[in-house]
């Protein structure tokens, strides 16, 4: 029985690892084509994933927590990590706001968002993917954290919609404000984040969450 449960952590921690690097690439890759192509939407969706890392760091360092002691509760660094990664989603809540807005009013329009169309599906489709695992793994070890994360992950996926719809929209409009609007969104859920963020920081209990460890 301890064997299997070695084996559920070990695959939880390679979870997150597969997290924190898929973000990574994610990142680096929406940033850069949102630079190239003046995408507010994509440039904004790529630093979101920059963001998640640091909390995907946090989750692989829970993951190697609990492996040795399932009860303990979250320590120092985990909960650095969820403010630092908290005050970053407010600076980006508020750098994508401000430039959805002026980009309305400029009627600016980006070369194109094709890139973001395909971006957005390779991330649905991956996150749904760790989602499932995620639970799955959680319900075998009955740990509310891990769960808690795997519901968290939705959040990636809804922004990745709000990437595809904007992107989609201009593509079939050239109404530029479909990417700003797009970006507006994102923002929003940044926000989302970054209060809840702080809250599981103070070991307060989030929406996204059954039960913050």
């Amino acid at each position: 029985m301890e064997k299997e449960v070695a084996v559920l952590y070990k695959w939880a921690s390679v979870l997150a690892l597969i997290t924190i690097f898929y973000n990574i690439a994610e990142g680096g890759v929406s940033v850069g084509f949102g630079l190239g192509d003046e995408t507010v939407s994509l440039f904004g969706f790529g630093l979101d994933s920059f963001v998640e890392v640091i909390s995907g760091v946090g989750i692989w360092h829970m993951v190697r927590r609990q492996r040795k002691n399932p009860a303990a509760v979250p320590d120092i660094f985990e909960r650095q990590a969820l403010r630092i990664t908290g005050f970053a989603f407010y600076l980006l809540t508020f750098g994508l706001a401000g430039t959805a807005i002026v980009n309305i009013f400029t009627h600016h329009h980006p070369e194109t968002t094709f890139w973001g169309i395909i971006i957005a599906a390779v991330s649905i489709v991956t996150m749904w993917i760790l989602i499932h695992y995620k639970v799955k793994i959680g319900k075998a070890l009955r740990s509310p954290a891990i769960l808690a994360d795997a519901n968290c992950t939705k959040t990636c996926v809804y922004l990745s919609f709000a990437l595809l719809f904007a992107s989609i929209g201009y593509e079939l409009t050239g109404i530029g404000w479909f990417d700003s609007i797009g970006a507006v969104v994102i923002a929003g859920f940044s926000w989302k984040e970054g209060r809840e963020s702080f809250l599981k920081a103070k070991g307060i209990g989030c929406k996204c969450q059954t039960n913050c460890p």
